[in-house]
Formats: C-alpha cells, sequence, structure tokens
C-alpha cells in the first residue's frame, strides 16, 4: 500500500475517534434522551450530534461521495458506491429526529469498514514479505582482492562477491568457491537446507547457512529469481477473479436498483402504516439491501488462498487463474524436465562397424551445441579433444557439422531414412525399455547409436495418479520417439501420448485439446514450451526452466514439484466452495433483513449490527484459505 493511501486511513482513523470520544461525552450530557432527539428537547446536543456523525463518517461519506462521482463520469452511466445507501440512510434518520440510530448506524459502519480493511491486510500478508526478499547489501570482491560492501542493485554480470556464514545471497549466481548449505525457503518454501558446492546455482535473497563461499554473480538484479516472483506478485494483486470481477460489475446495478425500489417501497409503506413509519423502514431498507457483504465474498478468499501457495512456492500471475484452476479438464505434461529430472545420462554407445574413433568427432560437436541431451554426453567424453569445428543447431531435428570433407549429423532416429531393419529393430529394443536413442552419422550412413535415460521424478507419478483419480485427462508431449515416450507414460500413468513432436507443434495439440471449450493446463520447462505454455488456459512453468517459460506462464512451481499441483487443485476447490458459501450467507442476510423490515420486527441499529457483521463473517470466512489444505 503506498504511503499517501497509509496516511488517508490514519486521518479517517483519528476522526473516527474523535467523533467517538464526542459520543460518550453527549451520553454524558444527556443520559436520558439516548433513543430519541427532537429540535424541541436540546438545542445543544443537536450540533454535537451533526458534527459527531461527519467526524466519524468523513471517509464513508468521502468514498461514498467521491468513488460515485469517479465511476459515473468514467462509465458516463450512474454507478453508485455501496457507502451511498448507508449515508442515505443515516441522512434519512436526522430528517425524522433519529440523531442517536443515525450515529449509531456510522459508528458501526465505519468501525466494521476500518475493522474489514485490518481482517483483509491479514490475507496479504504473505504475499507483502516477498516484496522485501532482496538483501540491500553485497562483499564485492574488487580486482586488488579487497573486500568493498555495495548495494546489491549495483553488481553486474561477472562481479564476484564473498557471502558469509548468515548473509543473504545478493543475487543469483555460480559458486566458485567453497561449500555450503543454502536455505532456499523464501523461493521454494521448503524450510529444508539443499547442500551446495561449486558450478551449483545459488539465488538471490537465499540464505547461506554455513560456511564462506565466494559467489559469480549471473544474472542482473532485474533478471533474478526473486525479481520474477515480485513480478509475479505485482501482477497477482491487480487480477482478479471472474466472480471478483463480476460482483464488481453489477455492484453499481445492484446498489441503482435498491435506491430505485426504496421510494416505491416508503409510497406502499405510506399507504399501509404512516408516513413517519414508512420512512423509518425505508431508510431500515436501505441498510439491509445494501451488499457490502457480497463486495466482499470473493477478493479476500482469494488474497488468502494466494498467500497460501504462495508460501509452499507456489506462485500465480493473478487471482482468476488460482480460482479457475479446479475447472481444469486436461492437463499436459512436457516430459524432460517436468515428469522427468531432466537430467539424462548415456546408458549405452554402439558403434555400428569397426572404427570407433568418432569420439572427438561427437564431443566437438556436443559441445558446440544447445541440445538438452548435450550435457550428458560431453560428460559421457570428458577426455576427448575438441577439434574446434563449426556445429549447426537443426530445430527440431539435431545439430550438424562438415570436417575433413564429410557431413555429420547427430539426432533422434526420425530425422534419418532408415532401410536397415536390424537397426530398427534394435532401436525399438532399446525405446522400448524407456531409453532415448540419438544416430550419430557420417554422410547419411549411421555409425554410432547413443542411448539415454531420463529417471521419472516419484512426484510425477503421484501427481498423475491424483489427476487420474479425480478423472482429469492426462496428456504427455514430447519429442521423443513414440517407442521411448509409450514406455514412459506406461511408468507414469498418462492417459494419452503425443510423441515425435517438434517444438512449433506442441502448441497446436495444445489448442486441438481447447476444442470443445476443454480447459487445458499445460506444464513445461522449456524454450520450445513456451508458446504452448502461452495458448493454454492456464500455463505452468517450472523453476528449473528457462526464463522465457517462465515469463509467459501464468504459475511457476519454485521446488520444480508436481504434488504442488495437486496441492493448487485442492486449494482451488477449498477456494471455489467457500466463495459459494459466503455468497449465500451475504445475500441470505440481505433477504432475512428485509423480509424483518417488512413485518417492522427490524430496528436501524439492530439491523446496523446484522448488516456489518455478515460482512465481518464473510471476510473471516474468506481467512479459512490461509489454512493448509
Amino acid at each position: 500500500m503506498h504511503k499517501e493511501q497509509h496516511s488517508h486511513i490514519k486521518i479517517y482513523i483519528n476522526l473516527y475517534i474523535i467523533g467517538l470520544v464526542l459520543y460518550l461525552f453527549s451520553l454524558l450530557i444527556d443520559p436520558l434522551n439516548i433513543i430519541k432527539l427532537s429540535f424541541n428537547s436540546n438545542y445543544i446536543l443537536i450540533p454535537i450530534y451533526i458534527i459527531i456523525l461527519i467526524l466519524s463518517g468523513f471517509h464513508v461519506i468521502f468514498e461514498g461521495i467521491e468513488d460515485t462521482i469517479k465511476k459515473t463520469i468514467k462509465k458516463r452511466r450512474f454507478s453508485p458506491n455501496v457507502h451511498i445507501l448507508m449515508l442515505l440512510a443515516a441522512i434519512g434518520a436526522i430528517i425524522i429526529n433519529h440523531y442517536h440510530e443515525a450515529i449509531i448506524l456510522i459508528l458501526i459502519f465505519a468501525g466494521a469498514h476500518f475493522l474489514e480493511d485490518l481482517v483483509q491486510s491479514k490475507s496479504k500478508k504473505e504475499i507483502e514479505k516477498l516484496l522485501n526478499l532482496n538483501p540491500p547489501n553485497a562483499r564485492l570482491i574488487k580486482p586488488n582482492g579487497e573486500i568493498i560492501i555495495i548495494d546489491s542493485k549495483d553488481l553486474k554480470v561477472g562481479d564476484e562477491v564473498v557471502v558469509l556464514n548468515g548473509d543473504q545471497i545478493p543475487s543469483d549466481g555460480i559458486i566458485i568457491e567453497g561449500e555450503t548449505e543454502i536455505n532456499e525457503s523464501t523461493i521454494t518454501g521448503e524450510s529444508m537446507p539443499v547442500l551446495k558446492g561449486i558450478n551449483d546455482q545459488v539465488f538471490s535473497s537465499t540464505i547461506n547457512n554455513s560456511n564462506k563461499i565466494i559467489v559469480r554473480i549471473n544474472k542482473s538484479s532485474d533478471e533474478t529469481v526473486v525479481a520474477k516472483i515480485i513480478q509475479l506478485v505485482n501482477e497477482t494483486q491487480t487480477d482478479l477473479s471472474e466472480t471478483a470481477k463480476l460482483i464488481n460489475k453489477i455492484e453499481p446495478v445492484y446498489v441503482t436498483i435498491a435506491l430505485i425500489f426504496a421510494p416505491i417501497f416508503y409510497l406502499l409503506g405510506a399507504y399501509v402504516f404512516n408516513w413517519d413509519n414508512a420512512f423509518y423502514r425505508t431508510m431500515v431498507f436501505l441498510i439491509g439491501a445494501s451488499p457490502c457483504a457480497l463486495a466482499v465474498t470473493d477478493i479476500p478468499a482469494t488474497l488468502s488462498a494466494i498467500s497460501n501457495l504462495a508460501k509452499r512456492g507456489i506462485l500465480f500471475k493473478g487471482g482468476s487463474y488460482v480460482s479457475n484452476f479446479y475447472k481444469v479438464d486436461t492437463i499436459a505434461f512436457d516430459k524432460t524436465g517436468t515428469l522427468t529430472n531432466g537430467t539424462p545420462t548415456v546408458t549405452d554407445i554402439l558403434y555400428l562397424d569397426i572404427n570407433n574413433e568418432y569420439k572427438d568427432i561427437i564431443y566437438t560437436m556436443e559441445k558446440g551445441s544447445n541440445h538438452p541431451l548435450a550435457k550428458a554426453i560431453i560428460e559421457k567424453f570428458d577426455r576427448s579433444i575438441d577439434l574446434n569445428f563449426e556445429v549447426i543447431n537443426l530445430i527440431g531435428v539435431g545439430i550438424k557439422a562438415n570436417y575433413n570433407g564429410n557431413e555429420y549429423l547427430i539426432g533422434k532416429p526420425s530425422s534419418f531414412v532408415i532401410n536397415d531393419e536390424e537397426l530398427i529393430t534394435k532401436t525399438e529394443t532399446l525405446e522400448k525399455d524407456g531409453k532415448t536413442v540419438v544416430y550419430f552419422s557420417e554422410n547419411n550412413k549411421i555409425k554410432v547409436i547413443i542411448t539415454f535415460i531420463d529417471d521419472i521424478k516419484e512426484t510425477s507419478i503421484e501427481a498423475v495418479n491424483y489427476f487420474n483419480q479425480e478423472a482429469i485427462k492426462t496428456v504427455m508431449i514430447t519429442g521423443d520417439s513414440s517407442s521411448t515416450a509409450n514406455a514412459i507414460a506406461k511408468k507414469v500413468n498418462v492417459n494419452t501420448v503425443y510423441s515425435n513432436v517438434l517444438p512449433h507443434e506442441k502448441s497446436e495439440i495444445i489448442d486441438e485439446l481447447k476444442q470443445n471449450d476443454q480447459n487445458v493446463i499445460m506444464v513445461g520447462d522449456g524454450i520450445n514450451d513456451a508458446p504452448a505454455l502461452a495458448i493454454a488456459n492456464i500455463g505452468v512453468a517450472m523453476n528449473s526452466g528457462t526464463d522465457l517459460a517462465v515469463e509467459v506462464a501464468d504459475a511457476v512451481l519454485m521446488r520444480n514439484n508436481l504434488n504442488d499441483l495437486t496441492y493448487t487443485y485442492k486449494v482451488s476447490k477449498k477456494l471455489k466452495n467457500i466463495v459459494l458459501q459466503n455468497i449465500i450467507f451475504a445475500m441470505s442476510i440481505v433477504v432475512f433483513l428485509i423480509i424483518m423490515n417488512i413485518f417492522g420486527i427490524m430496528h436501524m441499529p439492530l439491523a446496523v449490527v446484522f448488516h456489518e457483521g455478515s460482512t465481518l463473517v464473510v471476510v473471516f470466512s474468506g481467512l479459512r484459505m490461509l489454512r493448509k489444505v
């Protein structure tokens, strides 16, 4: 909240307290005349009561009139604020000389309004904590070895910093010296520290729990994981759920209808009873019909749900995505890095002729590649020689190079034209074991088969089984061959498999799955997943994924744990139920107050108590979303 808003609230509260003190003072002056005051009974208290109403109800008057004027001008049609109903009820009570009831109305309404703001702020607490994650200072190592303290925002890529025991990591980087345990709970929500050593990635705001380390910064302050979290948090607080948007849309219409119906209610009352009684009941009607409780049925609950998820490292860009998560019909997973660990290892190297002197060529090609399997091959051939020739990346195919007059290609089997039945059979056998197979060819002749295995995360199996039990269709989308894909799918238990998929085809598959108004969630981590994440109803990125995937996604799993998806689904279902309960309760109170008023049972102070009490009940109900599901 901005400082200006804080100062306004302080002024409103101070005026309210002054008004409350004056009211208590007025009771001491006239202890017997506390129900009704006429002009003939006490001229001294009339101006005091007017002052009390203005002071205590200043923010009600200001917000009611100002907001109504602003919205009316912006929308070019009459758009009254809910406070207008309460303000008119108070004015009406004054007109018929019910000063005390007018004061009680404003005191309770304004006081409940302040309490409501206080309670709602609790639901934002965990989110607002994230806005203060960035550590203020860093221990920069200068070229001469001197260590100086600088603002962490001034760090540049390539700078080296010392992080002592108990210090926060000042920016994202790689450990170049030392080994320690890092508390990453600020990012992942996981309280257990993680052992980190040389070449391991560390993140801004996480805490060094044990030994001194030296970190080389690899991201500027506006590109760190924390910076992305803050961006998500800011977007979260401006994006409303569909229910909240609908309530905001119908609120001025509802208030307008209440204002139109009030004179009708008055005339009917005057016909049945008398003018004074009818006027009083009309004022009570304005109080009872005010949709204050309805206005807070969704937002506090949704913010609480977002806070609940944020504490567990599940970040959403807006309330609409959280509230709509339970509507999912199909959930599609990328394979590598999402269902699997994303760290494949070489299992087999099969040479198909006598010459097996291709290691240096394979090593050199993969060193110049951005292929996801490159790291595994480089580690396997770590003692090979870099022949230093140019490598061309072929998107969706593999990598190609020319060396000593020969053309070499490394790619998946579908990238080659194969007529050798024995090779086809061997490949199918390997793939049925869940291995990923790539070929190395020289002048279009297959020379080497390399196979990889990427272990499946245990949490992936648990998550997929959960969604299957909930009758939600599970899909795996992968560039692997059908044999490998089906072997992995069988282990994970996904319903449907799309294999041999090129990067641009992923978004086409998501588009196809969305037909017939199906709600589709896409979960991925790579650059090639970004278009699919963007086109899905809800895109979920793994924190270990690329910056582009995180950028276009609607949610990020900071712990890279698919069980967090099942937790989100449970939270979304609970949120739906609580919002529905709140709406039913809020409208039931409105109906109850109106019916009681028609029968003449409901008096103004009691109506205010019921009205404001129901609003607080709804707000507190929303706070149930802060509990673990």
